[in-house]
């Protein structure tokens, strides 16, 4: 049965005197406390011709949460869903913000969209420059121990992968049939 600290009785620990403790309740007072003018509401703005802005033009597809009324009055529109990772996230916008699979897709959709602008710089003829954009030289730099324990790690991982697949290559049985002038032992 699990106990629940709404239903846990207080400890001596907090019926315990706290005025001992040397600087307890020091910011109660608010004149002792130096920030405390500027901890007040902001005035609010009077004399305002609208309630809520206007809302933006929407000349683009805009992906639109389930649990929200409607669009926000303002929102972007420099990348709207195109392609394969635009099919992903018009499904994950499907789905509630709690869902796991929601966050899943959209993480997907974000990776296949940076696939497909490598293949679009591809088909415009531009070779992009992968590892000058993933910042290694930065990194090389600034932090070079680093990037080093990342491709050792790689290396590491790459072997593995690769003594793997050589062993599940090697224990597979040869699936081949006899030869017709083979004879059978």
């Amino acid at each position: 049965m699990h106990t629940h600290i709404e239903n846990t009785p207080p400890g001596p620990r907090a019926q315990a005197d706290r005025s001992a403790i040397t600087g307890w309740g020091a910011d109660l007072d608010h004149a002792n406390r130096p920030a405390y003018p500027m901890e007040r509401t902001p005035p609010r703005l009077h004399n305002l011709h609208w309630d809520q802005p206007s809302p933006q033009a929407a000349n683009v597809e805009v992906l639109v949460s389930t649990e929200r009324p409607g669009i926000t009055p303002v929102f972007g529109t420099t990348l709207p869903p195109r392609g394969l990772s635009g099919s992903l996230r018009r499904l994950a916008f499907k789905a509630s913000e709690n869902d796991l699979r929601r966050w899943m897709l959209l993480l997907l959709a974000d990776r296949i969209d940076v696939v497909e602008g490598l293949l679009q710089d591809l088909a415009r003829g531009h070779v992009p420059n992968v590892l000058g954009e993933m910042g290694i030289a930065a990194e090389w730099r600034h932090n070079r121990r680093a990037l080093v324990g990342k491709l050792l790690l790689l290396a590491a991982l790459a072997t593995a992968a690769a003594l793997i697949a050589k062993t599940f290559r090697d224990d597979a049985p040869a699936r081949r049939l006899p030869h017709r002038n083979a004879q059978l032992r």
